[in-house]
C-alpha cells in the first residue's frame, strides 16, 4: 500500500468524521462501548439569554467537563459550583462514578477544589506562564485520592 501524509489547516469534515468513527470502533472493541452522551447545563436570564453554562459529555463511567463559563455579572456567587453539582448529579444518574476537568485559570482551580475536585496532573507553560491543571472527583459520595 502506498500512502501520503497530508498536513492541513482545513481538513474536510468527512475525513475528521472517519477518524472519529474508526477510533470509536477501535476503542469499543478494546474496552467496551463508551456510551458517550453529550451533557450541557445552561443558565439563562429573564430574557432567555445564556449567562452561564457547562458543555461536556459522559463516557465509560466518567463525566468530562470540557467547557465551563460564567458571565462576569454572576461570578463570585457560587454559580460554577451549582452548575457542577447539576452536571455531577446528571452524570450519576447516567451511572458515572467520576468526573474530571482541566483549567489554566487559578480562580477556576480554586472553584473546582471547593467543589471537591483534586489535582491529578499538571502541565507547566500551557499556556506559557501558566500551568494546565487536571482535576478529578469521585462521584456517588466516594472520595477521590
Amino acid at each position: 500500500m502506498s500512502v501520503t501524509i497530508e498536513i492541513t489547516d482545513t481538513p474536510d469534515e468527512a475525513a475528521l468524521a472517519r477518524v472519529e468513527t474508526e477510533l470509536a470502533a477501535f476503542n469499543d472493541a478494546d474496552v467496551g462501548p463508551s456510551e458517550k452522551a453529550t451533557l450541557a447545563i445552561l443558565v439563562r436570564d429573564e430574557r432567555g439569554a445564556v449567562v452561564a453554562g457547562i458543555s461536556g459529555y459522559t463516557a465509560w463511567g466518567w463525566l468530562y467537563v470540557q467547557k465551563l463559563w460564567v458571565d462576569e455579572s454572576l461570578r463570585g456567587q457560587g454559580m460554577a459550583g451549582r452548575m457542577l453539582t447539576a452536571a455531577e448529579e446528571k452524570a450519576e444518574r447516567r451511572g458515572c462514578h467520576g468526573a474530571y476537568i482541566d483549567t489554566f485559570n487559578p480562580g477556576a482551580e480554586k472553584a473546582y477544589t471547593r467543589q471537591g475536585y483534586k489535582e491529578f496532573g499538571r502541565m507547566d507553560d500551557f499556556p506559557k506562564g501558566r500551568s494546565r491543571i487536571f482535576l478529578q472527583k469521585r462521584l456517588g459520595g466516594v472520595a477521590s485520592d
